[in-house]
């Protein structure tokens, strides 16, 4: 039996992947050897990781090239005159790659960071920029090396496309080859098994620094993050908002020349002896949705029966809409102020603090029932929560159910089942996602969850747009259930902190529950439930004040009397303030603005237009004639929160 021979081209195309994939690797080995005193463990892992970003790229030229030469007219193998064009095509391609990995280095060495697209900001000043690089670097000296190497490159691919035009032609095209090199290639440019492709924040989850930047290259890191170019703060803008912030924090080693807002927080006591933390993020759970707030659904009947026994603040506010931005504030303390992006997405961010790794001798172990690949959440949590055990669909005995991986109900008795085993003190995360579309209710659970049907007039009246949603929305409260009665049967349940705050609410109709307001300004999408619940040691109240996200982590620190640093936005709830301290900070990306809601009131403003509104969040009557002051602190504040939002995002980097 004999099988036909390779087409030539495909032959070609592939030395042509291979070269540039040996070249990327051997710029990842002389990138090593130049910072080799920066690795603190083995970088096996990261050449390994490295070897498939190259792949990636080799393998989009690749493609390219399979495609383009697919058309008779500029196949090198039917046509003689285009020959000269692909071997100058080829060497300049080379050429530029090796620029980027040189300018990679330099870029590395003057910032620690990889090559990425911000480095297009210093085009605004370039004759300042170049001047800069001349003076301090050997500019000349490269330019002539790469000059005499796209020479050689030049030389190199004109042998290579040579070697098999030359060769005995095959007598008919196989078009099995061409798929089989089509999936490939395809397979290699999506990088890896599963729902999601290869990603810059799979290399953060290496779990050291130097062993992602290792692992990137600067194609990766570059293109993306190329809509995050803008991203950068305005330094005035800050220095000129930074009194107004340090004096909200109540700082009283003010610096404007740092920007510094750090500030430490330090317990009386530590009576409390460790106790364990479960924090529990919440998809879409919208306060006004909740019965806990007035709903006449009767949607969360077990919510408000642990509200009634812990610390519940009604006025809790996420700083955007969003689950990725939403997380993103619980764990780094900062609203997430990217646009039109998020901030997880942005790799010059994925350097973050958090007071997470301030709780000293826990282990961190972080559930979610599907993929944390999505929205590179992955590379948020894995690279900045040290030692983080993170747990995901496929480390789950229960079955899948939808695109959000298993159930609600699954994911809290997989994690108690996690927990109870614990010998040491533990800070858990639990991030669901059910209540959300498609609004799944697993067959196993329809026996026990009664699931109910209502008018479309109710349901419009409780803010819902579908009997779908409301089920989903009251399954959640099945699965709080669930899980608070089986955890309570576990010895760690007496010593633990229960912590429930929503990622982010949703657009709708409050109805009569709030002011109109709330409606008309879309507060519905911010406004979450915020609940501490440790029935053993925390005495029940429900808090007026308002309050963030933001404020999640400094909160639980506090009450669990552990101390800890903040150089971020958040602030210990359990600390009286004064009235025009309570307010959160709040991004609107659909609309584009931002605001601040305060003293009964919300002032915000068009980012692009300007246009400016401020109304009451008591009432609907408007504001008074002496709140003139309140809208003009407010608008201060609000400018100076947005600059600092954007100026910690990049600032707020570990120790």
């Amino acid at each position: 039996m004999s099988f036909p021979s390779i087409p030539h081209r495909i032959k070609w195309i592939t030395s042509v992947v291979l070269v540039f994939v040996l070249t990327m690797s051997l710029l990842r080995v002389i990138f090593y050897w130049g910072y080799q005193a920066r690795a603190s463990v083995s970088v096996l892992p990261a050449f390994i990781m490295g070897l498939r970003y190259d792949l990636k790229f080799a393998s989009i030229l690749g493609l390219f090239l399979l495609l383009i030469t697919s058309i008779k007219l500029i196949n090198p193998f039917r046509k003689q005159y285009i020959v000269s064009f692909w071997n100058i095509f080829l060497s300049l391609v080379w050429v530029i790659l090796l620029f980027l990995y040189v300018a990679d280095y330099f870029h590395f060495d003057y910032l620690h960071e990889r090559l990425n697209a911000s480095v297009l900001n210093y085009l605004e000043d370039a004759s300042i920029s170049a001047g800069m690089v001349v003076e301090s670097y050997p500019i000349w000296p490269v330019i002539i090396v790469l000059s005499l190497l796209s020479v050689i490159s030049f030389l190199l691919f004109r042998r290579l496309l040579n070697y098999f035009m030359i060769q005995q032609p095959v007598a008919k095209f196989n078009a099995v080859f061409f798929i089989a090199h089509f999936l490939l290639l395809g397979s290699l440019v999506f990088g890896k098994v599963g729902q999601f492709n290869l990603r810059w924040s799979d290399a953060f989850t290496l779990g050291n620094d130097f062993s992602a930047n290792l692992a990137l290259n600067p194609l990766q890191s570059f293109f993306s993050t190329l809509s995050f170019k803008n991203s950068t703060a305005d330094i005035n803008k800050v220095k000129e908002g930074y009194p107004m912030m340090a004096a909200h924090f109540g700082l009283t080693n003010a610096n404007s020349k740092n920007l510094s807002l750090e500030r430490s927080w330090a317990p009386d006591d530590s009576a409390l002896g460790k106790p364990n933390i479960v924090l529990v993020i919440c998809e879409s759970f919208s306060a006004y949705k909740s019965s806990a707030f007035g709903n006449a659904l009767h949607t969360t009947p077990f919510f408000d029966s642990i509200a009634s026994k812990g610390i519940l603040f009604e006025r809790c506010f996420t700083p955007a809409y969003g689950t990725a931005r939403g997380v993103w504030a619980t764990i780094t303390g900062i609203p997430d102020v990217e646009q039109p992006r998020t901030a997880s997405r942005n790799p010059a961010a994925v350097n973050q603090r958090t007071i997470i790794n301030d709780f000293a001798g826990y282990e961190k172990m972080y559930f979610l029932g599907g993929n944390p690949a999505w929205a590179n959440i992955q590379g948020l949590l894995s690279n900045n929560i040290k030692d983080l055990h993170l747990y995901m669909q496929y480390d789950f005995k229960a079955p899948k159910v939808d695109v959000w991986g298993i159930s609600n109900k699954n994911l809290f008795l997989e994690a108690n089942g996690i927990l109870k085993k614990q010998t040491k003190p533990f800070f858990a995360i639990i991030q669901t996602a059910d209540n959300h579309r498609p609004y799944t209710i697993p067959e196993e659970d329809r026996d026990e969850f009664k699931m109910i049907h209502t008018s479309a007039d109710s349901l419009k009246k409780s803010g819902f747009e579908s009997i779908a949603e409301l089920n989903a929305f009251r399954y959640t409260d099945f699965s709080f259930r669930k899980f608070m009665e089986a955890a309570a049967k576990e010895p760690y349940f007496k010593n633990t902190l229960f912590v429930f705050v929503g990622d982010h609410g949703i657009p709708g109709d409050a109805g009569k529950m709030f002011p109109n307001s709330w409606t008309e300004n879309k507060l519905t999408c911010e406004h979450v439930p915020l609940l501490f619940y440790a029935p053993s040691w925390l005495q029940p109240s429900r808090e007026s004040q308002i309050c963030s996200q933001v404020d999640v982590l400094p909160s639980t620190a506090a009450l669990a009397k552990i101390p800890y640093t903040n150089i971020a936005l958040g602030r210990n709830i359990f600390e009286p303030i004064p009235e025009s301290r309570q307010t959160a900070f709040i991004f609107d990306v659909d609309r584009n603005t931002i605001g601040m809601v305060g003293e009964g009131n919300y002032y915000y403003k068009n980012l692009k237009s300007k246009k400016e509104d401020f109304v009451s969040v008591t009432s609907n009557n408007k504001p008074g004639s002496g709140s003139d002051s309140i809208r003009n602190r407010l608008a201060k504040m609000t400018d100076a929160w947005h600059e600092t939002a954007k100026y910690l995002l990049i600032h707020n980097k570990r120790p």
